[in-house]
């Protein structure tokens, strides 16, 4: 297998990108990354959400290039079936793929009222409504799945696509302080300390590029 190419935007507020990027590295597939910078019209598009349809993150492996996270969990688990993205018991992997589409397609309250800054923190966040909803939701799919598998990942002892898909959520929940019960608030800590998300998160730190539209003090 040839060595990939995933393309990125920002790391520090990338939360697609982010996926992608841990959907590789769970994996285990061997990639270089590209990094669009802030002005490229694709990565605006994904960071400002002014489109439903992303062009980052994008692989490119073996002649093929693959633009949407969802897509790109099933090409790797394809390409990689001991990899591990998707549990092996087929009705593990419907779940998976079930909670993986319903962050993929919603939770479109929190991510507009919390968008992903990894260099930012907001104590006593106010949290209006609809955004409240969603944290619910995905509350209740936490506990649901750490409940069903004893954790410390969503679906057992090693992380699948679901945790690559939450990861933004919980650095989101970090940086605008949103309270979580104890097994929720170890899930969190749990992905923050994954080696790959230590790295990308140390990488956003460093990063210079500011959006105004996202940077904003709330």
């Amino acid at each position: 297998m040839g060595r990939a190419k995933l393309t990125i935007n920002s790391r520090n507020y990338g939360s697609w990108s982010l996926r992608g990027w841990l959907l590789c590295t769970i994996s285990g597939l061997d990639f270089d990354v590209e990094i669009l910078p802030s002005d490229d019209p694709s990565a605006r598009a994904e960071l400002l959400l002014l489109s439903s349809s992303f062009l980052v993150p994008r692989l490119v492996h073996d002649g093929n290039t693959v633009w949407d996270t969802m897509a790109i969990a099933e090409y790797l688990n394809e390409a990689l079936p001991d990899s591990g993205l998707l549990p092996k018991d087929p009705v593990q992997r419907a779940w998976c793929r079930s909670i993986c589409g319903e962050m993929h397609s919603g939770f479109y309250n929190l991510r507009a009222a919390l968008p992903m800054n990894l260099q930012s923190r907001h104590r006593d966040f106010k949290i209006w409504g609809g955004a409240k909803s969603d944290i619910e939701r995905i509350i209740a799919i936490w506990r649901d799945c750490l409940d069903a598998s004893g954790g410390p990942y969503l679906f057992g002892a090693e992380p699948t696509a679901a945790d690559a898909m939450y990861a933004p959520v919980c650095a989101r929940f970090l940086t605008y302080d949103v309270a979580l019960d104890d097994v929720c608030s170890a899930y969190r800590d749990t992905i923050m300390r994954m080696d790959a998300v230590v790295e990308w998160v140390e990488a956003a730190l460093e990063e210079p590029d500011h959006l105004d539209e996202l940077d904003a003090e709330f």
